[in-house]
């Protein structure tokens, strides 16, 4: 009985992989041709002393890994924040300048001295002719700039326009 519950434990315990299963076959890489498929660990992470070449962290006759570029001492740095804290401070850090920057501009401003300027009439919108009357056109700027144009901006397009405003 003993023997049973046993067995049943480190079942329970032990992964089950059937053989279709994409974790129980590690496929060769077609392309590496028989070239040993080395684990993706950086030499970075390794120990620094006990090499032949301690800069490079590897021993005469050591089997390059495929993508060497990546994995040497030269390949990008390994990161000592996992990714997910670093990305909380740094959440951290933009929200504490954000927080500051709200402080100033709302709290640490002082209120004006004065009340702003006010208008009657709708700030002297009927003084000032409406809203139509206020609003530029393009013909008015046409006519008021293309006759005295400033000498350093080329004006090749409004130049025969200029021409027939002086003739007409």
């Amino acid at each position: 009985m003993s023997v049973r519950l046993g067995l049943r434990r480190q079942s329970l315990f032990l992964p089950h992989l059937r053989a279709y299963s994409p974790l129980a076959q590690k496929e060769l890489d077609p392309q590496l041709n028989g070239y040993p498929q080395l684990p993706g660990i950086s030499r970075q992470s390794l120990p620094a002393k006990g090499w032949w070449d301690i800069q490079m962290r590897r021993n005469p006759g050591d089997t390059m890994h495929e993508r060497e570029e990546m994995y040497s001492m030269w390949g990008p740095d390994i990161p000592h924040v996992a990714p997910a804290t670093a990305l909380r401070h740094f959440a951290i850090a933009v929200s504490g300048f954000v927080a500051f920057g709200l402080l100033c501009n709302y709290v640490l401003v002082p209120e004006r001295p004065a009340i702003p300027r006010q208008f009657p009439y709708d700030g002297l919108v009927k003084e000032l002719g409406g809203m139509e009357a206020n609003k530029v056109s393009i013909s008015s700027l046409i006519r008021s700039n293309t006759c005295n144009p400033i000498p350093s901006v080329s004006h090749a397009p409004l130049t025969g326009q200029c021409r027939e405003l002086r003739r007409g």
